[in-house]
């Protein structure tokens, strides 16, 4: 894997964004969601949405460079710091160009009492630091906080999958198929449905369908 290394960005960078048809038509079905004189309720949606138009048109990862941001104020007729002052708050958007790959592992308790020490030396060990986008343009490293799966601690988001119950072994395995263009299984990397018990069901099994 090669070394990881900040982004420089272009200031100008996205600044002949505009929405794709497709994508018009959705961000006008979200906008109608809401009542008149509420519209511009729709803007985390369509934040999301134009983070997501990034990656596709531009390549690599899904983030929110000022001109896309302010593109979206525009088009919903909003002052730019409010909309500023939203992409700036939530941890979902990216200020900064990330990996096509976004590998945001938990450090809360749980997750750490579990191991996720071991999920992120394996992370370090395929090349992958924090706050940094890998010379290759596949992976960027964030730790972030709970991210609501503790009962199969630790764990990993990569773009919009959970990957649980992981060790050093299947973090690396996982991270080794996404460098390789497969799509590793998401959910549990252990025997179990969910966050049912390893190995299956231990007391009602003739509940179970």
């Amino acid at each position: 894997m090669a070394d990881a290394a900040p982004v420089k960005v272009d200031p100008n960078f996205g600044r002949d964004f505009k929405w794709t048809p497709e994508n018009e038509a959705f961000a006008k079905v979200v906008i109608a969601r809401y009542p008149e004189g509420r519209q511009q309720s729709a803007v985390m949606r369509l934040l999301d949405l134009a983070q997501r138009q990034v990656a596709q048109q531009y390549g690599g990862g899904a983030w929110l460079p000022v001109p896309v941001i302010e593109y979206v104020a525009d088009y919903l007729g909003m002052p730019y710091i409010r909309v500023y002052e939203v992409a700036s708050f939530y941890t979902m958007y990216n200020l900064n160009p990330v990996g096509r790959h976004h590998v945001q592992v938990c450090g809360t308790t749980p997750c750490w009492l579990r191991g996720s020490d071991d999920v992120f030396r394996a992370c370090k060990d395929m090349g992958l630091e924090k706050g940094k986008v890998t010379n290759d343009g596949l992976f960027t490293l964030t730790e972030v906080e709970c991210l609501g799966a503790c009962v199969n601690a630790p764990m990993m988001q990569i773009n919009d999958e959970y990957y649980e119950d992981l060790s050093y072994d299947t973090t690396k395995a996982i991270l080794e198929a996404l460098a390789r263009g497969e799509t590793p299984k998401p959910g549990p990397q252990v025997d179990r449905q969910f966050s049912a018990p390893i190995g299956g069901p231990t007391t009602l099994k003739d509940k179970v369908a």
